[in-house]
């Protein structure tokens, strides 16, 4: 997933909004979904990129 590419445009709206309005302001539950998002969006590039992350 790029930057400047219509899946990244429709990810971050999406991560901003479960960041703001769906944790409650838990910060444990925030931490969770920013890394959930994280391991998404260098996954979607490609698989491995995804178990390097992981892995390290």
């Amino acid at each position: 997933m790029l930057f400047n590419s219509l899946e990244f445009a429709i990810f971050l709206p999406i991560v901003f909004f479960l960041y703001w309005f769906a944790t409650n302001k838990n910060l444990r539950n925030q931490n969770l979904l920013i890394v959930a998002a994280s391991l998404l969006f260098y996954g979607w590039w490609d698989w491995r990129f995804l178990l390097l992350m992981v892995v390290t």
